[in-house]
């Protein structure tokens, strides 16, 4: 069958309200100001499609959102970014979810009304659709909790349906981190955790020795370790890469999701492993220069410019 997509993503879709430049960390019964505010589209899968889109990937989406002014934002953002939006479903009795942000410098704290993320589920997710693409992308397994019960069916089908697979868990809410690796990762071509995520995953102290304990059962993981580059297991060997940094970083919203959009880019193309991890390396450097997560691959043009300006590369 002909391939209409590269890429499928399956996630979750939200808006994000970023406030940045703020006095001092919130406190119980006192009021903070922040000096520049931003609503825009959020959520780690949407801003994977957009940005993987945006460097030249066909993509389409399976989500779900509210009939409301957030959804519209949502559907309006993916749309301007190429993103295909025909399978995306608008609830009437749901709401579409939305996340603040507080940012400070490199990190920053959430608080995230999930809305009609929770009700997404695999049988949304048709065969037939599957077959449109290439390869599937799943992200933020831990804010799905009717795709998360399930996730290894819709892994199966995928391979079945002939697709290449990722998979982002991202953070759980709940600290539970109650994912079966050993049952999921065989069906997982790229595993995309970051530092933190895999080492609750796994219980392990350091990345290497998480990699290593998931190696016997694991294809492609790339972990991403934000300034300190990104580390992958192939065929059992480590290596790692350093980060391109960015010496003026506006935030690092989504900075994770463009190293995704970077590296399955590649993937889809068959580029080695090495080449994936060095594209997804400068995709998320590539991010920080600007607000949010996906303002730094609105302009094609601007972004070679950027990338050869601040990093010395051409994208």
């Amino acid at each position: 069958m002909d391939k209409k997509f590269d890429v499928l993503v399956v996630g979750e879709l939200n808006v994000d309200l970023i406030l940045n430049k703020i006095d001092s960390f919130p406190e119980m019964g006192k009021e903070k100001l922040a000096q520049e505010m931003t609503l825009t589209l959020g959520s780690s899968s949407a801003i994977f499609a957009s940005n993987i889109s945006a460097l030249g990937a066909k993509v389409s989406f399976i989500g779900k959102i509210g009939r409301d002014s957030f959804g519209d934002l949502v559907l309006e953002s993916l749309k301007k970014r190429n993103v295909n939006t025909g399978f995306i479903i608008a609830d009437e009795n749901s709401k579409t979810g939305a996340t603040i942000i507080l940012n400070y410098d490199e990190d920053r704290a959430m608080v995230t009304h999930p809305g009609a993320m929770e009700e997404l589920t695999v049988d949304d997710v048709a065969t037939e659709r599957l077959a449109t693409a290439k390869h599937l992308h799943i992200s933020s397994v831990f804010l799905q909790p009717k795709i998360k019960e399930r996730v290894l069916d819709l892994l199966v089908k995928a391979k079945k349906a002939g697709l290449t697979t990722s998979l982002d868990p991202q953070w759980d809410p709940n600290e539970k981190w109650d994912l079966d690796l050993r049952q999921i990762l065989p069906f997982v071509d790229v595993f995309l955790p970051n530092e933190t995520e895999i080492l609750h995953l796994t219980k392990e102290k350091d990345v290497e020795s998480a990699l290593r304990l998931l190696a016997p059962f694991a294809n492609l993981i790339a972990v991403k370790m934000g300034n300190q580059g990104s580390a992958l297991l192939r065929n059992g060997n480590i290596s790692i890469q350093p980060a391109f940094l960015n010496e003026d970083v506006v935030d690092a919203i989504g900075a994770g999701d463009s190293f995704d959009a970077g590296f399955i880019s590649k993937f889809v193309q068959g580029e080695s492993p090495i080449e994936c991890q060095r594209y997804g390396n400068l995709c998320g450097a590539l991010n920080t220069t600007a607000a949010g997560g996906t303002a730094a691959f609105a302009d094609f043009e601007k972004m070679k410019k950027t990338v050869l300006e601040k990093f010395a590369m051409k994208i």
